[in-house]
């Protein structure tokens, strides 16, 4: 059957996707727009659920404030590769999805997906031939902190309680440089601390101190980990000669809590070659 191209390019318009996707759901469906529009909705899920076997390991973080400073959320979108991460249909969906959570207050996936993000990232994985899935959300409320890197792959919150909004950007910067895991020694978690402590105690047994100087070591080992991982121990990426604790006892200013998001980070890449990456492609 002969297309007409007007109608190729109003179906391209009407949805976003190829030429070659549209002429053929216009053909299936003998030059009728809206069924050729359903049979491409069809293919997009069929497709989207296709790719979702596939590792998501790239993307942005996404990141908004409220305009009356009240709250700002965070979210991590992932995709398969860094060119689609680039890509302008990704980053509106990365902004539709920050959007929805900074309004709604949802975090949780699920929930987020059936508010009509789902069919949105169902249409952008058939657009841009990757898999892509929200990883994780995150809002804050009251005074926060914020800071994303230039490159767009690591992003942090950071509840406050007094300080300015250069102070809580420098926190939030520090965060993203250094990744400490805690505010203070104080709130590593037990478990954390008795695992490294069996460590460092497996150690030094074959070091053939006596017992009372082998515990020592630990102890003094114990308190320099609990200083690398603890946000107000370490020494100020702009300032090394002041440590967090201390800037902000110097700010009269306090953080609450924290949260770092970088992306990928603990998702395991897929290793694949290069004949079975073309052959997975074409399929």
């Amino acid at each position: 059957m002969n297309i007409p191209a007007s109608k190729v390019k109003e179906l391209r318009e009407r949805t976003g996707l190829g030429v070659l996707d549209c002429r053929n759901a216009l053909v299936e469906s003998e030059g009728d727009m809206e069924l050729a529009i359903d049979t491409l909705r069809k293919a997009s899920g069929m497709k989207a659920a296709k790719k979702a076997g596939r590792i998501a390991n790239d993307g942005l973080i996404g990141m908004k404030l409220a305009k009356e400073g009240s709250s700002a959320a965070m979210v991590e979108v992932n995709c398969e590769t860094d060119f689609a991460a680039r890509d302008e249909n990704f980053l509106n969906f990365v902004t539709a999805v920050t959007d929805k959570v900074l309004d709604s207050g949802e975090t949780g996936i699920p929930a987020l997906l059936e508010s009509g993000l789902e069919s949105m990232r169902e249409k952008l994985v058939q657009k841009i031939g990757e898999n892509c899935s929200i990883r994780r959300a995150e809002v804050f409320e009251g005074s926060v902190g914020s800071y994303v890197h230039t490159n767009g792959k690591i992003g942090v919150l950071v509840s406050m309680e007094g300080g300015n909004e250069a102070l809580g950007r420098d926190i939030a910067m520090h965060i993203a440089a250094s990744g400490p895991t805690v505010v203070s020694p104080d709130d590593a978690p037990a478990d954390l601390v008795a695992k490294e402590r069996e460590i460092y105690t497996a150690q030094a047994q074959d070091s053939g101190k006596p017992p009372e100087i082998v515990e020592k070591m630990i102890d003094g080992r114990i308190r320099k980990y609990l200083a690398e991982i603890s946000l107000t121990e370490q020494p100020f990426v702009k300032d090394g000669d002041i440590k967090i604790g201390a800037l902000l006892s110097k700010e009269g200013a306090k953080v609450n809590r924290f949260v770092r998001f970088e992306v990928g980070e603990g998702i395991e890449k897929e290793e694949v070659d290069f004949a079975t990456e073309v052959a997975q492609q074409m399929s």
